[in-house]
């Protein structure tokens, strides 16, 4: 059935493109897996609460994008819909972005940030891992989690089909992943899934690992953005992490910023801090363009 939606969304892709044009878009034992992602969901919930659905607050792309809601995958006898944005200006294919949403869910949050990246002139996927549920406090949003971290290999294959949504259907010629928070565990794991295909990816304080076994045949470039003062990756978790990569002689560039804790990226948490914010957004941008530009090794 996805195959067929796949056609559809290449026809859809294929006369969205012209209209602009005319006007000037691991391997590890289960246990192993579902201890790890425990732990990140312990640590996550840990974090600043927060709140779902802060698109409002979020800063608008620089340009003007397309975006659509569109089925990317089947999972379990079921389609999984995904938000869909790239720029209206789009001509010939660009780099994607597979987006994974924070604890909240696919919500107006992560679409208003899925536009942000795709306005810097990438081809986004967020991809929905609650199948189609939000949530709007940590009351909510924590069995959802687990939920997700109890059926990995449910996500994975997820994780799986998006990639090959955004080969496949967006034609995109080099793809990178990015997630916050939980999501930003599973933009590592997504990295751990793909180890020689992506080619970059991008960790918002989401829980890492110090696993050598699993680090070991990363050949992905990482980016990791973390908060001095979080309770929930903590930074020796962190600084073990880095110390890891270090030894195998992985491509990384791990940022800790003082005086800030979980979710300081998040306009909607009381831990959020615009100036850090942007800092390290300006890290991602420059990531993402070293590594996904057409010219980038």
């Amino acid at each position: 059935m996805i195959r067929k939606y796949n056609r559809r969304l290449a026809i859809f892709l294929a006369a969205m493109v012209s209209l602009v044009t005319a006007c000037d878009t691991v391997t590890e034992t289960p246990s192993e897996s579902q201890t790890a992602a425990r732990q990140g969901v312990d640590a996550t919930s840990s974090g600043d609460a927060g709140s779902g659905s802060r698109g409002t607050d979020v800063v608008a792309p620089e340009r003007p994008v397309v975006a659509e809601t569109l089925p990317y995958a089947e999972v379990d006898e079921q389609l999984v819909y995904g938000y869909f944005a790239f720029p209206a200006d789009m001509v010939d294919p660009l780099p994607g972005v597979i987006v994974f949403h924070e604890r909240w869910g696919l919500d107006d949050g992560v679409r208003a940030q899925a536009d942000r990246i795709a306005g810097q002139g990438y081809v986004v996927l967020v991809v929905d891992l609650y199948g189609g549920k939000t949530a709007a406090d940590i009351s909510a949003a924590s069995p959802l989690m687990v939920q997700v971290v109890e059926n990995p290999e449910l996500a994975n294959e997820n994780i799986r089909q998006a990639y090959d949504f955004l080969v496949d259907s967006g034609q995109a010629p080099k793809i990178g992943v990015l997630g916050w928070s939980f999501g930003g565990g599973w933009a590592l794991n997504a990295a751990l899934l793909f180890p020689d295909d992506l080619d970059a990816a991008v960790i918002y304080y989401g829980q890492v690992t110090d696993n050598r076994e699993r680090l070991e045949p990363l050949n992905v470039p990482i980016l990791g953005l973390f908060g001095e003062n979080d309770r929930g990756v903590t930074s020796d978790t962190v600084s073990e992490f880095e110390l890891v990569l270090d030894a195998l002689g992985k491509d990384y560039n791990i940022q800790t910023f003082p005086n800030v804790g979980h979710a300081f990226a998040d306009p909607g948490a009381s831990t959020y801090n615009a100036e850090v914010a942007d800092q390290a957004w300006s890290l991602v941008i420059e990531f993402l363009s070293r590594h996904l530009a057409d010219d980038a090794d």
